[in-house]
């Protein structure tokens, strides 16, 4: 059923010991490739991929976020979501500000520098997208995401 790919990638001698584990591991493999590469074009411009992705949420939203919120939409989890604005707070690339209302809340927006960075990096970033994976069919982009959504089901309660 399988191509047997992977096993050859990794030399492994031995079958996988279930479908499950095979893709667990195609899907592992897959996101430290994209990773690797995307983490290249992000240095080249000197940002890490969290720090572009909270630029990008800021950018997104157009108005200053609770830091907090900007953590829960990251894509990937990151345990110090204060040290990653701090960077990018020295960076110039976003600013803080306290809320009046409570003093526990702290708002973070983008700067005109950052939306600059981010302008020039938006066609880059694409391109890396199409070399990727845009070698695949629009359905069978749509069923990869589908399917990718329902995998994570199993860890996000449904």
């Amino acid at each position: 059923m399988t191509s047997g790919r992977l096993q050859r990638e990794l030399k492994k001698r031995h079958p996988f010991e279930s479908p499950e584990q095979e893709a667990m591991l195609n899907i592992l493999r897959t996101n430290d490739q994209f990773q690797n590469r995307f983490g290249r074009l992000f240095r080249e411009y000197g940002l890490t991929s969290s720090q572009y992705n909270v630029l990008r949420i800021l950018r997104g939203e157009g108005k200053p976020m609770p830091c907090l919120e900007v953590a829960d939409r990251m894509v990937q989890v990151v345990p110090a979501i204060t040290g990653l604005i701090d960077r990018l707070e020295m960076q110039g690339l976003v600013s803080r500000e306290r809320c009046m209302e409570d003093r526990r809340v702290v708002h973070v927006e983008i700067t005109d520098k950052a939306l600059e960075l981010l302008g020039e990096m938006d066609e880059p970033v694409n391109q890396l997208h199409k070399q990727l994976i845009g070698h695949l069919s629009r359905p069978e982009l749509e069923t990869l995401s589908r399917l990718l959504e329902k995998a994570r089901t199993s860890v996000q309660g449904g």
